[in-house]
């Protein structure tokens, strides 16, 4: 390999494994419409619609493996463990998230307490300040 050939694997970046299905699945549907149309266009001549009757044959027996294929891997063993491992790392969140409420519960319930104290506190200091200030708008004004 050269540098350039490794510098442009590298400037692109990689599709995830997801995306590469779906183009996959994008490829599929081209060529299905892509047959369709040709069926369409041949259909007209008897010779043609026997040929073509054979493809459909052919092209079923190979939508039919595929899917087989489908449904023999996500029922391998490593699908089933790959499943039982996300169906365990969710109850671990889960559970987790449940210890953690349950310890940071107290914590919380006491800062709220502090917090509800120091409002109450900077109330009272308010209507005490209020109070007064009432008291000396109703006394005369000093003389200086």
């Amino acid at each position: 390999m050269t540098n350039e050939s490794t510098n442009q694997q590298t400037d692109q970046p990689q599709p995830a494994p997801g995306d590469a299905w779906r183009d996959v699945g994008k490829q599929f549907e081209a060529l299905g419409a892509s047959l369709a149309t040709a069926f369409r266009t041949g259909w007209e001549s008897e010779e043609n619609r026997k040929r073509l009757q054979g493809m459909q044959a052919g092209l079923e027996a190979m939508v039919n493996e595929v899917g087989k294929a489908i449904r023999e891997t996500s029922d391998s063993p490593e699908a089933q463990r790959a499943r039982a491992e996300a169906h365990k790392a969710a109850e671990s969140i889960h559970t987790a998230g449940q210890q953690t409420w349950q310890e940071a519960r107290p914590h919380l319930v006491s800062a709220l307490r502090q917090v509800s104290a120091e409002l109450q506190k900077a109330i009272s200091q308010l209507e005490e300040g209020d109070k007064e200030g009432v008291q000396d708008a109703s006394s005369p004004p000093k003389a200086e």
